[in-house]
């Protein structure tokens, strides 16, 4: 399996977690998807990038208030394995990260569904 397919699927399974706990009464069933990555055709790339698309912008935004911040991003990826290289976060997301971060949200990476679910818990408080 690759790496983008198992990214993938880390996304999803954060994505079921957030829904049972909307079922719960907590507001993860605001927590949504920005389709940034991802091969696409050369036709399909620039259709996007007309219509807003940005390299490096986070995979994943909470739009709920919380304290100093005003919504959690979220740039996933796939979990640290021993023995394997850290994935990297590239020069756009680490750019996205910061000027979100100066702009008063959270924006953090994180690496596999469980540790995202572990920064949703405590933003969420």
């Amino acid at each position: 399996m690759t790496r983008k397919f198992i990214e993938d699927d880390e996304q999803a399974a954060l994505f079921r977690w957030a829904s049972v706990m909307a079922n719960s009464g907590y507001p993860t069933r605001l927590l949504f998807s920005i389709p940034n990555g991802g091969y696409r055709k050369p036709r399909e790339a620039a259709r996007m990038k007309l219509q807003g698309t940005k390299a490096g912008v986070p995979d994943m935004f909470l739009p709920v208030p919380r304290g100093e911040f005003h919504g959690l991003f979220i740039e996933l990826k796939r979990p640290i394995v021993k023995g394997d290289a850290k994935p990297v976060v590239s020069p756009e997301q680490k750019h996205w990260l910061k000027e979100l971060d100066a702009q008063g949200y959270m924006a953090t990476v994180c690496y596999g569904w469980i540790e995202a679910k572990e920064v949703i818990e405590n933003y969420l408080g």
